[in-house]
């Protein structure tokens, strides 16, 4: 681990309260990840060697030819948690961020509440390749550590492949889909649940058919599928668009099969 990935993992201990897991890929995208299950993300600030703000926001210095991480603070901003001392040592601001919610209206603890009970696996759905037409299945192989078998992210060939959490599995809710009128295929998930909430899973053990899985975050709209399926699914899918998991025990999926939480 590098001195920068060190000192980021402190200064979010620092800013959130909670200190990051070991990182179980590159540690810039993981903490990320680590951060959208808390409702929070990392906005860049484009010039933050003259950045001012009355609150605390992230920077990577440079001092000796190293990077560091550095809690910074003030209008104009001083540094006011820097564990390298990176400040001392001449160090000059290369980039910064400001940690800020993803919704300001959620919080960030539990941000999408709690309550969760057991629902059905209503579909089931593959693509071979990125941007492929998705194809309905009866059954399905979750593979641990990598997503469905036959799918392009078991493969790592989905548009958003990529190290870190949350790619291996996406599922999505019957209801949201039927109250848009939108064909299953179109929404791009693998599992398509009824009778479930999902949102609440985030961060939480669920198993599914034979197949043990976490919720990692909410599997939000974005432009790209826009571009795949249709305009106008943006905005009303934004909180209902599913849910990013990972799987923890291989096992099969069919159809009709229970989706239970286990904790």
């Amino acid at each position: 681990m590098s001195s920068f990935d060190t000192d980021v993992r402190l200064c979010l201990r620092e800013l959130v309260g909670e200190s990051p897991p070991e990182a179980d890929a590159t540690a810039w995208p993981f903490l990320g990840q680590w951060l959208a299950e808390r409702n929070l993300g990392l906005v860049p600030i484009a010039e933050p060697a003259s950045f001012q703000w009355p609150g605390r926001w992230l920077a990577r210095m440079r001092a000796a030819g190293e990077d560091h991480a550095v809690v910074m603070f003030g209008s104009p901003s001083g540094p006011l948690f820097d564990p390298a001392g990176a400040v001392a040592a001449g160090a000059t601001v290369e980039e910064g961020w400001l940690v800020a919610p993803l919704d300001p209206a959620l919080p960030r603890v539990h941000p999408y509440g709690t309550g969760v009970r057991a629902g059905t696996v209503a579909g089931l759905l593959v693509a071979p390749d990125a941007e492929a037409p998705l194809i309905a299945m009866d059954s399905v192989v979750a593979l641990e550590g990598q997503g469905l078998d036959g799918d392009r992210y078991a493969d790592g060939r989905g548009t958003f492949s990529g190290p870190g959490r949350g790619y291996q599995l996406t599922l999505i809710e019957a209801e949201a889909l039927e109250e848009l009128g939108l064909p299953w295929e179109l929404a791009r998930r693998n599992i398509v649940t009824r009778g479930v909430g999902l949102n609440p899973l985030v961060g939480r053990r669920f198993r599914v058919g034979d197949a043990e899985c976490v919720g990692r975050r909410l599997a939000e709209p974005c432009a790209h599928l826009e571009r795949l399926s249709g305009p106008g699914l943006l905005r009303p899918l934004v909180h209902r668009g599913g849910l990013r998991a990972d799987i923890v025990t291989s096992g099969t999926v069919r159809v009709g099969d229970a989706l239970v939480p286990l904790d």
